[in-house]
């Protein structure tokens, strides 16, 4: 009789096996979370938290995947679209790399739209619209440099890494998750074959344009270009929540650990309102990383400066710097696609807290 007993639990097993078998696979080199899940066909954000649980344990310094590990793949959902898109997602315990592309609530009067924007690339071409949270609000993007100034220069790994790139790879990363939430956005600087790109090391190039016109040499024709079409481009718009938005990354002494940092428009007009922004996408920063690194603290800061861009754009404006490209620590923040998605997915975050603020 025990003998039968054991058989028929020896049967079940073999049985319930095949019902909990998990999808495994190693990473290719130098791939990222978000990389290894969209090419399992993981495409939605629920997907980024389901892999953390499965596999926390397994994760490298600043939740880096090591290479010789197998990695459970979260399982397809019978219905991903349907999936609550939460505004406060749980955050993952590195210093730079957080929350999905999605927050805030999701339309549900509605069918997904699927649209689609050639400057993200091939991978990235093809987007949801996921919820109308920033539906009347239209933006300016606008990265440093580009064409032939390609801002500071930082060599890391016997490579020379150029600022403009990797600003640009963030500008389109921010573009694309703030269409998703709705947005009107116009990408200032646009190169038709860098598209958002995954890696560490971004090749460099200088095939940047205006928004299709070639990128003057001298420095003051460079900028007053770009604000003329954010001004002509404002002028257009019939949105009234308008936000011009200027990223950068800096470059000062190697020693030298910087958190993000913002100025904002010290003019009459706009100083309240662009102030506010600055604060905001502070304060949003600081609570960020207090949930994924408690403790740490964030020392970034707001002030005013007295730039071009800043002084002549019409729409209220925010000019970020998002870390020193020369320092060790903050090359991962700008080096690892993870934490490029990562701040574009904060700077989404800070800019719906705002326009909300806004109403």
């Amino acid at each position: 009789m025990s003998f039968i007993r054991n058989c028929f639990i020896f049967i079940c097993l073999l049985v319930t096996i095949p019902a909990y078998a998990q999808e495994k696979d190693k990473p290719l080199k130098r791939e990222g979370i978000y990389a290894f899940l969209r090419r399992h066909n993981r495409n939605e954000s629920m997907y980024y938290q389901k892999f953390i649980e499965l596999n926390k344990r397994k994760l490298g310094k600043n939740g880096a995947l090591l290479s010789d590990v197998f990695y459970v793949v979260p399982p397809v959902a019978e219905n991903p679209d349907k999936q609550k898109v939460s505004d406060t997602p749980k955050a993952l315990y590195t210093s730079d790399t957080d929350i999905p592309e999605s927050s805030g609530k999701q339309d549900t009067d509605k069918k997904l739209k699927n649209t689609y924007q050639p400057l993200f690339g091939k991978q990235y071409a093809h987007y949801t619209v996921l919820d109308n949270a920033l539906k009347g609000a239209c933006f300016f993007l606008s990265s440093g440099h580009g064409g032939p100034d390609c801002g500071a220069i930082a060599k890391v790994d016997g490579r020379e890494l150029h600022e403009d790139e990797y600003a640009y790879d963030i500008t389109l990363r921010l573009a694309r998750n703030l269409l998703q939430h709705g947005a009107t956005v116009h990408i200032i600087i646009q190169d038709p074959n860098d598209g958002i790109r995954d890696g560490k090391y971004l090749n460099n190039s200088r095939k940047e344009t205006c928004m299709g016109s070639s990128i003057p040499l001298n420095q003051g024709a460079r900028l007053q270009q770009r604000i003329n079409k954010i001004n002509r481009l404002s002028r257009q718009a019939k949105e009234k929540y308008q936000r011009a938005v200027f990223l950068h990354l800096d470059s000062r002494s190697k020693k030298r650990q910087l958190d993000v940092f913002f100025y904002y428009q010290d003019k009459l007009k706009h100083k309240k309102q662009s102030l506010q922004l600055s604060e905001t996408m502070r304060s949003t920063f600081a609570d960020r990383y207090a949930k994924v690194q408690p403790g740490r603290g964030f020392s970034g800061t707001v002030s005013a400066r007295n730039l071009a861009v800043l002084r002549n754009a019409e729409p209220i404006s925010i000019f970020m710097e998002l870390a020193n490209m020369q320092n060790e620590f903050d090359q991962r923040r700008y080096i690892l696609d993870d934490n490029r998605q990562a701040l574009a997915n904060w700077m989404t975050l800070g800019f719906i807290r705002d326009y909300q603020n806004s109403k």
